[in-house]
């Protein structure tokens, strides 16, 4: 049997790369064929979470393929069907706006939209301080939509941060592997 095809695109929640890149490996490492996507400003950010060169080469020796990152290396996807399945994570409330609102300008929501013309699964896995607050439509919207799964969240810190929702990135695998069976991985929230 051929190797799934795994889009692993991440935007620029730059505080959870740290539990990000790990799972890109983690889903190397159980077989897929990993092909990096990252948003223009995930490529091209360094902050006090990193250097984006550094994180640049980690994933693209992890994955043995370049980062797609423009809107143009991106578009070839849907047409080519290059892509089995499509993870987003981290997946920011800027991003769940655009995705829930047919907004394409970025390599990660033209991915996702190039990707879902194929009929098949994008997974989200959602970090953003405002989940519960001005991004919660946005989700609503996704849930609904067809061929769109979440790795199961969680408020990340309640007390101090009450509308922010970081998605268990350790459950990457599970919520792919369900998604390949058209299953949402429950609960979707913990």
């Amino acid at each position: 049997m051929d190797r799934i095809r795994l889009g692993f695109a991440m935007t620029g929640s730059f505080c959870t790369f740290g539990k990000t890149v790990p799972q890109i490996e983690a889903v190397k490492d159980l077989g897929y064929d990993v092909f990096p996507i990252m948003s223009a400003m995930s490529y091209e950010t360094d902050t006090r979470f990193g250097k984006a060169q550094d994180f640049i080469d980690r994933i693209e020796e992890i994955c043995g393929h370049k980062i797609i990152h423009t809107i143009k290396e991106a578009e070839p996807i849907g047409p080519k069907a290059l892509l089995d399945i499509l993870v987003v994570a981290p997946c920011t409330g800027n991003t769940l706006g655009k995705l829930a609102n047919g907004i394409t300008d970025s390599s990660v929501t033209m991915a996702v939209k190039a990707h879902l013309r194929n009929q098949r699964p994008v997974v989200l896995a959602v970090s953003t301080n405002d989940a519960l607050g001005a991004s919660a439509k946005n989700i609503g919207v996704l849930l609904n939509q067809k061929n769109i799964y979440f790795v199961p969240m969680r408020q990340d810190d309640p007390l101090k941060k009450p509308q922010s929702i970081v998605a268990d990135f350790g459950q990457i695998p599970q919520a792919l592997e369900c998604a390949l069976k058209g299953l949402q991985l429950q609960p979707v929230i913990f």
